[in-house]
């Protein structure tokens, strides 16, 4: 389990690393220039070539790589003289817009995309497994066909479109809740859940399709088994015989989507956060967008690279739990 642990932790450093290198190459290409950022629109061209100088812009490209990431392990002060501002542990750069580390913006904000992330996961493994378990219990019925045509219809309709609908008809219409704004969970949980429902049932309609699909077929084709026969023959209830041996191995499969999706969206929803207003990591990675603040959209997409690649280790140490086989692969 030890030899499995340290593959996995040296494929996940190997490809955080590459990402990591696309990443900056990528914005080293792009004609913003963060000199001018910190210099200002209105400074002269030797000026900014000044600052670019004191700031270590000028140098190689493969010098300011080695340097960014140098920087993320021990921090780094930027620039020299009246120019020079400190990063501390761990730096993934430094806004010259905002006045603040990278990684300080990203942690103010974290806590409402984890906030969104982890409900809006909650709603759609009911959604998607209850509707799954359903539909294979009454498989080529009417409540099959209308429970799968449901979801496959809330599947296909975008985001930012039933957010709009939730909005409209239960913000504005009926006035059922006020318009959804961040609250911490320690300050007011009741608060903190009733403000984020809105947006964990715009995000759990969008994704509790795929997993009702891939479960109603696990679930057939496992109660299709001998053993399960064999398990009903000796008298064993049928809740439990589903429960039990039917919907087990979807979960292996639904803990794979659960990785990459959970994942994803620990880094922020960038559609969901910016209609409902949540200052999260997406909405963050919205406004850096705009205002082409580079080292934020820089910082947050090695952020979500992340939490996908952790979130991956997880799911491949689970199965290494459950299937001592996969340890060799």
């Amino acid at each position: 389990m030890i030899a499995f642990l340290l593959r996995r932790l040296l494929g996940i450093a190997g490809t955080l690393l590459v990402i990591c290198a696309v990443t900056f190459t990528i914005f080293y290409l792009l004609p913003s220039d963060p000199a001018v950022q910190f210099c200002g629109k209105d400074c002269a061209p030797d000026q900014i070539a000044l600052v670019r100088k004191q700031m270590g812009l000028d140098a190689p490209l493969i010098v300011q790589f080695g340097r960014y990431v140098l920087a993320i392990f021990a921090g780094r002060t930027m620039g020299t003289g009246q120019y020079a501002v400190h990063c501390g542990f761990p730096c993934f750069g430094y806004s010259f817009q905002s006045g603040r580390p990278v990684w300080d913006l990203m942690m103010d904000r974290l806590p409402t995309s984890f906030s969104l992330a982890i409900g809006a996961a909650a709603c759609w493994l009911l959604l998607g497994l209850g509707a799954g378990v359903v539909s294979a219990l009454r498989k080529n019925t009417w409540v099959d066909r209308t429970v799968m045509v449901a979801t496959i219809g809330a599947a296909a309709v975008p985001v930012y479109f039933t957010a709009m609908i939730l909005l409209y008809v239960v913000v504005t219409v009926l006035g059922l809740m006020p318009y959804p704004r961040y609250v911490n969970f320690g300050d007011d949980p009741v608060g903190w859940a009733q403000n984020l429902l809105l947006p964990w049932i715009t995000l759990a309609l969008a994704t509790a399709a795929m997993y009702a699909r891939m479960t109603r077929s696990s679930v057939i084709e496992t109660l299709a088994e001998p053993y399960v026969r064999t398990a009903r023959a000796k008298g064993l209830r049928e809740r439990r015989v589903v429960g039990k041996h039917g919907l087990r191995p979807a979960l292996t499969a639904v803990a794979t989507m659960l990785g990459m999706d959970l994942g994803s969206l620990l880094a922020g929803a960038m559609i969901t956060e910016s209609l409902f207003g949540l200052p999260g990591v997406g909405k963050l990675f919205a406004d850096s967008l705009n205002k082409s603040d580079q080292p934020v959209v820089m910082g947050i997409t090695l952020l979500a690279s992340f939490f996908i690649v952790t979130s991956n280790l997880v799911v491949d140490l689970l199965y290494a739990w459950i299937d001592p086989r996969a340890r060799l692969s």
